[in-house]
């Protein structure tokens, strides 16, 4: 994959300034010049289960917004930037004389978050604050950093809810974003949220480079398992190595790796239309890959994700999933009719997932063995023509070998030695135990 572990062992550099970093398995030269300004710990402070977590903006506003002093500041954010009292960090930002807040940048759906999958604002200026508010998505490279240069700002902040899985289009605005500012000479700055389906592991196929997207950049695994603050330092640290960005995270105080969102204390704000819940982002890094089939993932649903279905589909599909005995996971025969998306209007049948153990589902080998019993159990199973299936899961692999009859054992065996070699450098790059 062409990884490895230099950026980390650079002793300070792009990665801030050297400090202590409490994380198991991260190296004192990992910490970050925002972590010491706010507070030093992250979270192995944790204390007990479920205790409630602060978020790195809410440290960040806590300790006066020092590491941004004198400094021209602009947020790429969305309608998950809030505060623990639900106040959009924007508004907080924008009333407080210790920042200087002049700029905002919006991803896909926009920074207040009116449009759908696949859109965005464009440039407005907000009716709240009165700032400039600019569009991100779709741009990189030069186009992105000449966005930032034209904002006038010194610094860049980063603060979006992620969902845990590789295709979730925001970690790549993290990264085009990075790219950017490094281009612009702009400092960067990550405030740390969580994974809301735990950071214990990577899971699922590594991305191949040529078939490289805005669903998936560069080889990370499908789940990656990591914070955002984590992903940009292994961003900067693997693949911007020859024009790192001069990166800082504020880190969170009280999580650990294995706790679900709801351990968190935190509300939950939708990041996207279709990821209404923290139980949707639990399956979607597995059944997102219908995305790339005739059938529905569920789109225009209340249960995105979680349902999946076609015309023409019956009871046998859930029977041969819930045949396969699943870890942590049972499928219920289910019925429904999207508003919106494939299917629109039209009654249609196939499964809904039923999560009753999260500790041990797997939602990769989850969704793979789904289009594997959809295509044997349902006569009109077909990919999309234009193979979005092989962007998701980041080669051909996968759907060459399900056409070719492979079990879900077999599909899944094929990609373990990438996710070794994948999970051996994401260790380096983690902040809390």
């Amino acid at each position: 994959m062409g990884l490895s572990r230099r950026g980390l062992l650079a002793a300070g550099g792009a990665m801030g300034t050297v400090g202590a970093v409490g994380a198991a398995g991260a190296p004192a030269t990992a910490a970050t010049s925002a972590a010491a300004h706010t507070g030093g710990g992250t979270g192995a402070a944790h204390s007990g289960g479920g205790g409630r977590v602060r978020t790195g903006f809410d440290r960040l506003a806590a300790d006066g917004y020092r590491p941004l002093a004198g400094e021209k500041v602009g947020v790429v954010t969305n309608p998950t930037g809030i505060t623990s009292d639900v106040r959009h960090l924007v508004d907080v930002m924008h009333a407080d004389a210790r920042v200087k807040l002049v700029a905002v940048f919006g991803p896909e759906h926009g920074f207040r978050g009116t449009a759908q999958a696949g859109g965005s604002e464009g440039r407005y200026d907000d009716p709240a604050t009165g700032l400039p508010v600019y569009d991100t998505y779709l741009k990189s490279g030069q186009p992105l950093a000449d966005i930032f240069t034209a904002s006038g700002v010194d610094t860049v902040l980063f603060d979006i809810q992620d969902a845990g899985a590789r295709f979730y289009t925001y970690i790549w605005t993290l990264y085009d974003c990075m790219e950017a500012a490094a281009l612009a000479g702009k400092r960067f700055v990550v405030l740390d949220r969580p994974n809301p389906v735990t950071g214990r592991a990577a899971l699922g196929p590594v991305l191949h480079r040529e078939f490289a997207t805005f669903v998936g950049r560069q080889p990370i695994s499908q789940a990656h398992g990591m914070t955002v603050a984590e992903l940009a330092r292994l961003f900067n640290g693997e693949f911007l190595t020859s024009k790192p960005v001069e990166l800082d995270v504020v880190t969170m105080t009280g999580w650990r790796r294995g706790d679900f969102f709801d351990a968190t204390g935190l509300p939950w704000v939708p990041p996207s239309p279709n990821m209404p819940t923290p139980e949707t982002a639990l399956v979607y890094a597995g059944t997102c890959l219908f995305e790339g089939t005739n059938l529905s993932e569920g789109r225009g649903t209340t249960r995105p994700f979680e349902l999946l279905g076609a015309e023409g589909i019956g009871r046998e599909w859930a029977a041969a999933a819930n045949a396969l005995e699943l870890p942590g996971v049972r499928f219920r025969e289910a019925y429904f009719a999207p508003t919106f998306s494939k299917f629109q209007g039209r009654t249609i049948g196939g499964v809904q997932l039923h999560v009753h153990d999260r500790e041990s589902f797997d939602p990769v080998r989850t969704g793979i063995a789904l289009l594997v019993t959809a295509k044997r159990s349902w006569s009109g199973f077909a990919w999309r023509s234009d193979q979005w299936i092989d962007k998701l899961t980041g080669s051909a692999r996968v759907r060459t070998l399900i056409d070719a009859g492979a079990d879900t054992d077999e599909v899944t065996g094929a990609w373990q030695s990438e996710l070794a070699a994948f999970r051996a450098v994401r260790r380096g790059y983690l902040l809390y135990r």
